[in-house]
């Protein structure tokens, strides 16, 4: 074997070698970097926060409750308090007014809050933790589905549709309470 050939074994050699220790390099760095993110991460699983709105309405037969109809499951097609997530970067009174003005419509409707419901199994796909708002109109308003409702309509408090979620024991407490 030539001298040249013999340079040229060690040149690969020490190529590879580079090449492992770069890469080892590169290893470790992800490892530090991802052992950072975790710093700020909680290993345990999260509940939801969602926020749904009461409105009513005054009519001479009687108050009027506002409902929407899902769009999407769970509970397609059943009624239930405009409400949905939190966003990351709003408060829960911002993400009431949010949800009820893109699933209804209605704009400025002062709200107050009323209670958190947080009973287990209240949302089948996750555990969701809501707050429940309330704002009353001082008569029925026009609304339009919108988002994720398919209709927005008002119904009698006395006379309610099926409800999806646990929005049947949110109005009663509601109306016993308010």
């Amino acid at each position: 074997m030539g001298h040249l050939e013999i340079v040229g074994y060690i040149t690969a050699i020490l190529i590879v070698v580079y090449i492992v220790w770069r890469n080892g390099d590169k290893e470790r760095a992800l490892a530090k970097e991802k052992e950072e993110n975790l710093k700020f991460s909680y290993k345990y699983p999260r509940l939801a926060m969602t926020v749904d709105a009461i409105v009513i309405a005054e009519k001479e037969s009687g108050p009027m409750i506002l409902l929407i109809q899902r769009k999407f499951d769970p509970f397609r097609g059943f009624w239930a308090l405009p409400g949905g997530f939190v966003g990351m970067e709003e408060t829960l009174l911002q993400a009431c007014s949010r949800e009820l003005y893109e699933e209804t419509g209605l704009l400025n409707i002062p709200l107050k809050q009323f209670f958190t419901f947080d009973a287990i199994g209240r949302d089948p796909r996750h555990r969701t933790v809501t707050t429940v708002f309330f704002g009353r109109v001082p008569s029925v308003t026009p609304v339009i589905g919108g988002d994720d409702a398919t209709v927005a309509e008002w119904f009698p408090v006395g006379s309610l549709p099926d409800l999806a979620f646990d929005h049947g024991e949110i109005i009663r407490k509601f109306l016993k309470e308010k």
